[in-house]
C-alpha cells in the first residue's frame, strides 16, 4: 500500500480555535481525523505529523525519503520564508502538493508568495479542509 505524509507546521494544531472566520470552527484533531479517513478510503496509508518547530519539520522531510511514497504539505507561515524547509523539500524524489486552507492570494501580500512552491508539484489554496483531499487525490495520479 502506498504511503502518504501529510506534514503540518506552525499553528496548524490551533485550527479551530484560532481566527474561526479564516479557519473555521472544526478542530484540527477532527479535520486529521477525516484526512485519514479520506486516506485510506483512497488506497493509501497514512501519517500526520504536526510541529510548530521549523528543524522537527525538516527532519520529518528527511525521513520521508525512505518512509513515504508523497507528501502533503501545509507549511503555515514558513511556506512563505523558510528556505531551509524549500531546500529540505528540493532534495527528495517524491512528489509533494502544497496546502493551505485559505487563499494565501486573497489575504496580506505577505502571504502572496510560497518558497516552497518551485519545489512543490502543485499548490491548493482556498477550499478549507477539503484542500487535503485534493492534494490525495493528486498524489494518487502521481505516484
Amino acid at each position: 500500500m502506498k504511503k502518504v505524509l501529510v506534514l503540518l507546521g506552525p499553528n496548524l494544531n490551533m485550527v479551530g480555535i484560532r481566527e474561526k472566520g479564516i479557519y473555521g470552527a472544526e478542530t484540527a484533531q477532527s479535520i486529521n481525523e477525516q484526512i485519514k479517513v479520506y486516506a485510506a478510503d483512497n488506497g493509501f496509508e497514512s501519517e500526520i505529523f504536526q510541529s510548530n518547530h521549523e528543524g522537527d519539520l525538516i527532519d520529518k522531510i528527511h525521513s520521508a525519503k525512505d518512509n513515504f511514497d508523497g507528501v502533503v504539505i501545509n507549511a503555515g507561515a514558513l511556506t512563505h520564508y523558510s528556505y531551509a524547509l524549500r531546500d529540505a523539500i528540493a532534495c527528495l524524489d517524491i512528489p509533494f502538493v502544497e496546502v493551505h486552507m485559505s487563499n494565501i492570494h486573497a489575504r496580506e501580500e505577505f502571504r502572496h508568495t510560497s518558497v516552497i512552491a518551485p519545489v512543490c508539484k502543485g499548490q491548493i489554496c482556498g477550499f478549507g479542509k477539503e484542500g487535503y483531499k485534493l492534494a490525495i487525490i493528486a498524489l494518487k495520479d502521481m505516484i
